[in-house]
């Protein structure tokens, strides 16, 4: 039996996380008194650290993880039989999916409390994002010092990177938008939350000295309101009060910031007559929301900061938005790689060219990348992954081979080829052995011995009606080339978008869910876009996304005719904040929401339907 710990320089590495952690705790009481440079220093050391013996951290995680666990249930049944080595690992346990793990998932959450998954005892479960087709999932989580340690390590590390190359950033406030959601619990008791409500949650946020990631200008109740406009409106109108402070600005997700935006154009004659007269509108009910605004912020009447903002936001433009009420900020912090890169236009719009940082990979199953290049250019940002905090495994995404034999080949975090894709495999402390999240990555470059990836897309979430697949990035490349192509140069934008393969129809046929807007600054006139729009512009747009898909699609579409013409729907303004808010409704946080680009669930579909003000099919039959 191979038991045998790996060597000592990696053991010394490892142990540098928890020294780093002292010393980052240390040195977030008082900036007058700690050298940040000399704790800077220290976070960027440690990241070369890693890089460079990142194979043989590797190792060591995997021993940890599987020492820890040597006798849970999940491990004994594929026989690894005590086994930590890496080659024993690969040999016996599969390759799965969520679906493999339900039936043992759905046993944690009934009240097993044996160790099936994982030694140490399952806390609770986190909700997934939902973007699987608009469908959650439950992920196990466990409340262990070392998982706690992990965790606010990764998250010490973001502002040294960025301190590079913004100096002085961390003397400010930051404006972040972060919300929970109302928790459940499973019918065996465990608490079901957000992975951002946990974190809200967490004694760790709680307690969290008065550093820069915590030196926000919301007070801690209005984050954690349950309720998605008193949170809203209550963290807007702190920024707008505090609006000189403000250096940093940002969500989770870049759909998160333009809601914000969307929330303060609704809403600002409101949030300018409490600046003006230091009250709280009546609608803010919550008792400890309303405490916290009237003791901690909002604490005298400011009318001149009300007229300034007034006068701002009655402009024709809203463009530059961000730096005329907040002239300090110096960049927006959110995830705009994925589908999330359409709303990257809106933020230079609204924030006048600001750099978008973004700056985390994060996902349901865990923390796992940091751009260490923040500045760099939107359809340029990877990530790389920090080797200690799980241990990765890529499966190559060959669509010449069958599943069975690209899952032989496997490879390792050191052993990916520069400009190949792969879905991420990774193996948790939580008690997750080589699971599939299902995110594609395309090996960007490398730092150190570390590769850095670009986030292409999500591996399941894919339109297929025959054999042909349809990724989230084909996809959106194929709605920008449209919308670029045809309505852009009439004025016409397209705020929001999901699809559906809709095999009711014989043959079955690609479905895109648009709905549209005018101009930025404009959006009521944009309601009648579809009806003043010819019907042959929307036809057009189906044929270019046609031909912009790959040619499995196309040739299936017009040699073998198994797909039928596509389709788009025009749907009604507001649709895409309804199907937001019946997500919220199923267990969603509106802080990692994110819009499915592909839908499966009927209940969306049918949401959808019901609002479908017009419908357009492809013209004619793309070239091949």
């Amino acid at each position: 039996m191979s038991t045998e710990a790996p060597n000592n320089s990696t053991s010394t590495t490892v142990h540098q996380m928890k020294d780093y952690n002292v010393v980052a705790q240390e040195n977030s009481t008082s900036y007058g008194i700690i050298n940040i440079d000399d704790k800077h220093k220290k976070a960027l050391q440690f990241i070369e650290d890693v890089t460079i013996n990142a194979d043989e951290i590797q190792k060591q995680v995997l021993y940890e993880i599987l020492s820890t666990n040597a006798q849970v249930e999940y491990l004994q049944r594929h026989g690894l039989d005590g086994h930590t080595d890496r080659e024993s690992f690969k040999k016996v346990v599969p390759v799965v999916t969520y679906e493999d793990l339900k039936p043992d998932i759905t046993r944690i959450a009934n009240g097993d409390t044996s160790p099936i998954l994982c030694a140490h005892p399952i806390s609770q479960f986190f909700s997934s994002s939902g973007t699987s087709g608009g469908e959650f999932k439950l992920m196990p989580a466990v409340n262990s010092k070392e998982q706690s340690e992990r965790r606010h390590l990764f998250f010490s590390l973001a502002t040294p990177i960025i301190s590079q190359y913004i100096p002085g950033q961390e003397k400010g406030k930051g404006m972040y938008f972060k919300f929970v959601k109302e928790e459940t619990k499973t019918p065996g008791g465990l608490v079901q939350r957000t992975a951002v409500t946990g974190l809200l949650k967490s004694s760790q946020f709680k307690e969290r000295p008065h550093d820069y990631f915590g030196n926000l200008t919301s007070p801690y109740e209005t984050l954690l309101c349950v309720d998605s406009y008193q949170s809203m409106y209550s963290q807007l109108l702190c920024g707008l009060y505090q609006n000189n402070q403000v250096l940093r600005v940002g969500a989770v997700y870049a759909y998160g910031f333009i809601l914000m935006i969307s929330f303060l154009q609704q809403h600002w004659t409101l949030l300018c007559n409490d600046i003006r007269t230091g009250t709280l509108d009546a609608q803010i009910t919550d008792p400890s929301v309303r405490e916290a605004v009237l003791i901690k912020v909002l604490t005298k009447p400011n009318p001149e900061l009300a007229d300034f903002i007034e006068a701002e936001c009655s402009k024709d433009s809203w463009r530059g938005i961000i730096t005329r009420l907040w002239p300090n900020t110096k960049y927006i912090d959110a995830v705009i790689s994925g589908s999330m890169s359409q709303y990257v236009p809106a933020l230079d719009y609204f924030g006048n060219g600001l750099p978008i940082l973004s700056i985390r990979y994060l996902a349901s199953e865990g923390s796992f990348g940091l751009n260490l290049n923040p500045l760099c250019k939107p359809n340029e940002v990877s990530y790389t992954l920090i080797p200690i905090m799980a241990y990765f495994e890529f499966l190559p995404i060959d669509e010449k081979k069958n599943e069975e034999e690209q899952q032989q080949e496997l490879v390792d975090l050191v052993d990916v080829k520069l400009g190949k894709e792969y879905e991420l495999v990774v193996t948790t402390y939580a008690g997750f052995y080589r699971y599939r999240v299902g995110d594609v990555l395309r090996v960007a470059g490398f730092k150190n011995n570390a590769p850095q990836f670009k986030f292409i897309g999500r591996e399941n979430v894919a339109l297929s009606i025959d054999v042909e697949k349809t990724n989230e990035a084909e996809l959106q490349n194929a709605v920008k080339n449209a919308v670029n192509n045809h309505l852009a140069p009439l004025g016409v934008s397209l705020e929001d978008y999901t699809s559906y393969a809709d095999t009711s129809t014989i043959p079955g046929h690609y479905v895109l869910y648009w709905e549209l807007h005018g101009p930025y600054n404009n959006h009521a006139a944009a309601a009648s876009s579809s009806s003043i729009i010819p019907q042959s512009v929307f036809e057009e747009c189906c044929l270019t996304i046609e031909e912009s898909l790959n040619n499995t699609y196309r040739l299936y579409r017009f040699t073998v005719k198994s797909i039928g013409p596509l389709e788009i729907k025009i749907v009604e303004t507001g649709s895409f904040e309804k199907l937001m808010d019946n997500a919220i409704s199923r267990g969603a946080s509106i802080s990692q929401y994110k819009t499915p680009r592909c839908v499966k669930f009927a209940p969306i579909v049918e949401l959808l339907n019901s609002r479908v003000l017009l419908n357009y099919f492809s013209p004619e039959m793309p070239k091949i």
